[in-house]
């Protein structure tokens, strides 16, 4: 059997053995009655369908990576997704319980009305986040300006910087490894690779977790990008460091068979912080992190941009872009289309720089 046959059958291994557990565990959740409960309230249709799906994931890389054992690259890719699993696992836990209870509003005046840093047009909805716009609400209510349409549940989490933290030592299991040399770019580094990885690691995780909030979104993404840069690392001879990515390509697009639109599973941080983890390993592994973050684009552009929003430099009804995009009335599964079709204009143009195609 030549190379490019054992590549399509590592694919479809991936890809069967991930809808299998994905439906196993979606049967598991549902029995367990661990449900999410959307803090989005254009989402809240969604509320109790089960989360934490990247346990089936997870499940369906091992299996790759238990029949594969020969190739180091995936073995270790696919512990550094189970590190990372289990710390989006735990973030995952604490999310099941409610931390507030949040207003939705509506401006029922003919004028635009401010509150916190939001302008809400005549009609407009909004969810009373910020202790200004908390504050802001009770004179808005008084002048009966807005009127209260509903309310939205807060997920419990850690503190950003102990999550940031977690995300580090998930990195160092990586680092700790010796696997990653210190070349970047052509450049040996030395030393400075340990930061390297530290903030490819961090970035990575944050960008797939940013993403994932819509129904396929960020498994589509990562399945395209993850097949784009095994492209790119056939095309350099490197077959070795391609199957990571062609392993988690199949994990994802077999878990979307689940997790399409309308969606009956999600992957939860349990999914995120593993495959994006995994994707920036392999990308490591692999020799090929500068094509494999350009076929990340889509999803680190969000994350520009919401750090943008954080630092008022830029102004979001909702945040991230993709919910502002929901916000503003496209459906759905248009920007699901849009945000795969891009990640796949993207990753072509690059396979097109680079003479893969």
């Amino acid at each position: 059997m030549n190379n490019f046959h054992i590549e399509i059958f590592i694919f479809l291994l991936a890809f069967l053995s991930t809808v299998l557990f994905t439906y196993l565990v979606k049967k598991f959740l549902k029995y367990a009655d661990v449900k999410d409960n959307p803090i989005v309230t254009e989402h809240k249709h969604k509320a109790g369908t089960p989360t934490m799906g990247g346990l089936a994931i997870i499940m369906g890389v091992l299996l790759l990576a238990c029949f594969y054992y020969t190739n180091s690259h995936l073995v270790l890719t696919v512990l550094i997704m189970i590190t990372a699993g289990v710390v989006g696992l735990m973030d995952d836990l604490i999310g099941l319980k409610t931390k507030e209870i949040q207003k939705v509003i509506r401006n029922k005046s003919q004028n635009p009305v401010e509150i916190g840093r939001l302008t809400l047009k005549t009609g407009e909805n909004a969810r009373v986040t910020t202790p200004k716009a908390k504050k802001d609400l009770e004179e808005l209510l008084k002048n009966d300006l807005v009127e209260i349409i509903g309310e939205a549940p807060i997920k419990s989490e850690i503190k950003e910087n102990e999550k940031i933290l977690s995300q580090i030592l998930v990195s160092l299991f990586l680092i700790v490894s010796g696997a990653v040399g210190a070349s970047v770019l052509g450049f040996n580094i030395g030393l400075l690779i340990i930061p390297v990885v530290i903030f490819g690691i961090v970035g990575s995780i944050n960008s797939v977790n940013l993403i994932d909030g819509m129904d396929g979104l960020a498994a589509g993404i990562i399945g395209i990008a993850s097949l784009a840069s095994a492209l790119f690392a056939v095309s350099k001879g490197n077959t070795m460091g391609a199957v990571p990515f062609i392993v988690i390509a199949g994990a994802c697009f077999g878990f979307l068979v689940f997790n399409r639109y309308p969606a009956s599973i999600f992957m939860g941080d349990t999914g995120s912080f593993a495959l994006g983890a995994g994707y920036i390993t392999a990308a490591f592994l692999g020799d090929v992190l500068y094509f494999a973050v350009i076929a990340l684009a889509v999803p680190i552009i969000s994350v520009v941009i919401s750090l943008l929003h954080r630092a008022h430099v830029i102004k979001l009804p909702v945040e991230p872009l993709h919910h502002t995009l929901n916000y503003k009335g496209l459906s759905e599964k248009k920007i699901v289309v849009i945000y795969w079709g891009a990640t796949i204009i993207i990753s072509i143009a690059a396979l097109f720089i680079y003479n893969v195609i």
